[in-house]
């Protein structure tokens, strides 16, 4: 047994897990928008179990919304039909629009309730592992300042930043509370803002606020920083975190090679210029070379580099979930055993 429970459960277990970052893709089976998800937990849920149903993986997100503790907070948000949610301005430029914003309880907020939610339903229909994500520390800093003030503030303001970093911290811990009570075995914190950032600002501005975070973290834990994260994964593995999930834009292998004695390395086929622009085929082959490529690293689970775009062409992700299981490119398996109940019953129990 290791310190790291991530690690002995994928060396315990008698496959390569697979995990496709796959939630927006759901809306595909459901004849929905991504609008429609973000507002009804059940139609998210619906749109969660038609994936399951069809892939299986070894562990099923939730639908990634890097908007849900920005928007609990009063932030403006803008929700797309066909795109995820995105943050549309900061709201915070004085300590006296930080102070205010401590009177705002995020444990009441409808949408992230919607989450959690979801989330039963997930724990207690699917025989696959129930995962959601968090936002990052910097990055929800980072929606709460506008994004270049605080690049700036990492120089110029350095007190302030740190006041609505403890802030931050507070507000992620409220919702991981949350979401492990509700039943969430995996929880991954995303920190994309932290991309742009130096190693030496990240070990001030990030790590620290992570450390924070992670401990006392039930949940399997991951970190996610979008984009090419090569300068900061070893930082990222010191963090008291478990796994990395690694975008496209990192070599993984030399993440691995560097770290993978301390965490486990999920990713990192490319979501869109594999998964979403290319054929079945296409994505079979790059599936299995990658799986070549990792096949000396036993704390290695597969997985896209980030969350799949709305309109991924399912057969895309049926290619890539066959070659990880070392099935026929063309095999379309079901997987009813991925329910804890009948199909038809859980839709009766939802109606």
């Amino acid at each position: 047994m290791s310190e790291n429970a991530l690690i002995d459960l994928v060396q315990g277990m008698d496959h390569l897990p697979v995990v496709p970052l796959l939630g927006f893709p759901g809306i595909q089976t459901t004849k929905s928008t991504v609008r429609q998800n973000m507002f009804n937990y059940g139609l998210h849920f619906r749109s969660l179990m038609n994936l399951v149903k069809r892939y299986n993986p070894d562990t099923m997100f939730m639908m990634m919304d890097l908007s849900l503790e920005m928007n609990a907070l009063g932030g403006p948000v803008r929700y797309d039909e066909f795109a995820a949610p995105s943050v549309l301005d900061h709201t915070v430029v004085t300590e006296d629009d930080l102070e205010a914003l401590y009177k705002i309880n995020i444990r009441q907020d409808a949408r992230i309730n919607g989450f959690l939610e979801t989330m039963r339903l997930m724990v207690k229909y699917f025989n696959v592992m129930p995962a959601a994500y968090v936002i990052g520390p910097f990055t929800l800093a980072s929606h709460l300042l506008g994004a270049s003030n605080a690049a700036k503030a990492t120089i110029k303001n350095v007190d302030f930043l740190h006041k609505v970093l403890d802030f931050t911290v507070g507000v992620i811990k409220d919702h991981v509370d949350m979401l492990t009570k509700a039943g969430a075995e995996m929880i991954c914190v995303l920190e994309p803002s932290a991309m742009g950032i130096s190693p030496k600002s990240f070990g001030e501005f990030s790590q620290p606020y992570l450390e924070r975070i992670y401990t006392g973290f039930k949940p399997y834990s991951v970190l996610h920083i979008c984009g090419n994260s090569s300068h900061l994964v070893e930082r990222m593995a010191d963090c008291g975190v478990q796994g990395l999930s690694l975008d496209a834009g990192t070599d993984l292998v030399a993440a691995a090679e560097k770290v993978a004695d301390k965490v486990v390395i999920i990713g990192n086929v490319p979501p869109v210029e594999v998964v979403w622009e290319q054929s079945p085929h296409e994505v079979y082959s790059f599936t299995q070379d990658l799986m070549r490529k990792m096949s000396p690293f036993r704390n290695f689970i597969l997985a896209t580099g980030c969350d799949l775009p709305p309109d991924t062409p399912l057969e895309n992700v049926q290619a890539m979930m066959n070659a990880a299981r070392g099935l026929p490119l063309d095999a379309a398996p079901e997987y009813p055993e991925a329910f804890k109940e009948d199909e038809a019953a859980i839709l009766a129990a939802l109606s």
